[in-house]
Parts: structure tokens; C-alpha cells; sequence
């Protein structure tokens, strides 16, 4: 029996949320983040805070993280260990698979295995989106969490299984302040990715006029379908959140009258 590094994986609903806003972005391509938390001392991860990560290349079945990025999200877990005041690192990755099962492919596999290199403890979240149901024909979001684990006999070229990990989306009573900011990143994350490929088109100098006007239409048209599908709601949704924190403001303060009136 292989043993686990891990019991299992709390996740804050609001890093889910934010996680899931990010899958549900694109249906076209992959997209990534890095998972910040802790473990005890009872091998369970606690993820707590969430790193979205920009694709500099966008691929319908692959994603890369890179080591500046990795870097840059360590960075990130100190600046939170000295805000939360407790122990803060990057303990697991997550990306989408949009139309596709969720379970990791042999090249996930590998890559989580890879990771687990330098720390035992690493974890992979996949989350599955715009798939259809078979029966009901609703769309449906699937995730799952894994290891990876050498299965071959000493000697053998490494042969590597997925190992599921339990996960569990634990209730939190507010959007925390960490995760407000990623998701508010998020439309400037995906406007910088198309930004970027549309300035490496402006370098090909053979390109035709009607070349480059097709390019920019391509831009403009990417930029409306982020300003619609997640600006949007998400400036619809921080409003509606607005709005019940002042209802809920005013029910404090006059259940705090009432009470000083006694």
C-alpha cells in the first residue's frame, strides 16, 4: 500500500470561488494558479489564499509554471505568514480542464510527481467546467484533488499513478481580503495575456494590412468577451455584496440601539 503525504485538503470557500471564477474564464484554453496555506501536524492542508497565474502560452490541453513564478508566489506567502501572523507557503497548484474529464492526464501526473520532488507535501486541484451531463444535459463542475506516487519495481524507469486526495470546501462567513484582490486581478491578468499575443503579432514584419486589421479585430472582440463574461459580473456581484454589507450594517447598529436602550 502506497502511503499518502497528505490525509487530506481543507479549502476555504472563498479560494474555491476564486478558483472557480478563474476556470470558468475561458472554455477555450487551460488556466493555472498556485494554492497558498499550511499543513499540520496531522498532514492536513489548509488552503487559505490563492495566486493567479498569467499564461504566456495559451494551450488548449497544457499548462507551465514557471520558476520566476513559483518565486514570485513564495514571495507572496511571506508577505501573508507576516499579515496573518501564522505560517503561510505554496503547498499545491490548480488549473482547468474545460470539456474534458477531470481526472489529471499522464502529463499532469508527471508534473504533480515533479513538484512533489521538492516538497512531499505539494497537492493538484483540477476543476473541470463546460462539460454537459449525459442525462440532465446541464453544465456541471467537477474537481478533484491528487498526488502522484511511483508505482514501478526498483530498478524500472519511474511509472507514475495519480493518488486521490479527500477534499473538503470549508464554509467561511466573508470574502477575505486576499481573495477579493485576486479576483479583482483577474480581468487585468486576462487583458494582459491578449494584450501580449496581439503585441508579438505587431513583430512579424510580413504580415499583410488586412493581416493586421484581422489581428486587432481578434483583439478588440477577446476584450469585449472578458468585459462581458467577467468584468461584469464580477463588478455585479461586488455591488450586490455592497449592498447586503450596508443592509447588514444597519440591522447591527439598530439591534446595538436597541440594546442600549434597555
Amino acid at each position: 500500500m502506497i502511503a499518502m503525504a497528505l490525509s487530506c485538503v481543507n479549502m476555504a470557500a472563498d479560494v474555491y470561488l476564486v478558483c472557480l471564477q478563474h476556470a470558468l474564464s475561458t472554455e477555450k484554453e487551460e488556466v493555472m494558479g498556485l494554492l497558498i496555506g499550511e499543513i499540520d501536524s496531522k498532514k492536513v492542508a489548509h488552503i487559505s489564499a490563492v495566486v493567479m497565474l498569467r499564461r504566456s502560452d495559451k494551450r488548449k490541453d497544457r499548462v507551465e509554471i514557471s520558476p520566476e513564478q513559483l518565486s514570485n508566489a513564495a514571495i507572496q506567502a511571506d508577505r501573508l505568514t507576516h499579515e496573518l501572523g501564522q505560517p503561510m507557503r505554496v503547498l499545491g497548484w490548480y488549473h482547468s480542464h474545460p470539456h474534458i474529464t477531470v481526472w489529471p492526464s499522464h502529463v499532469d501526473v508527471r508534473t504533480q510527481a515533479m513538484y512533489q520532488f521538492m516538497d512531499e507535501g505539494f497537492v493538484g486541484i483540477i476543476i473541470s467546467v463546460f462539460s454537459e451531463d449525459k442525462i440532465s444535459k446541464e453544465q456541471q463542475v467537477q474537481i478533484t484533488c491528487f498526488q502522484s506516487a511511483n508505482q514501478s519495481p526498483e530498478g524500472e524507469p519511474p511509472q507514475y499513478i495519480r493518488l486521490e486526495i479527500p477534499l473538503h470546501i470549508c464554509p467561511t462567513t466573508c470574502l477575505s481580503k486576499t481573495c477579493l484582490q485576486s479576483m479583482v486581478e483577474l480581468p487585468e491578468i486576462l487583458f494582459q495575456e491578449e494584450s501580449d499575443s496581439y503585441d508579438a503579432t505587431t513583430r512579424l514584419s510580413f504580415l499583410s494590412i488586412l493581416a493586421q486589421l484581422n489581428n486587432k479585430a481578434v483583439l478588440t472582440k477577446a476584450l469585449c468577451h472578458i468585459t462581458e463574461v467577467v468584468s461584469g459580473p464580477l463588478v455585479t456581484a461586488l455591488e450586490q455584496r455592497r449592498a447586503n454589507n450596508i443592509k447588514r450594517c444597519q440591522e447591527l447598529a439598530s439591534e446595538r440601539d436597541s440594546l442600549l436602550a434597555v
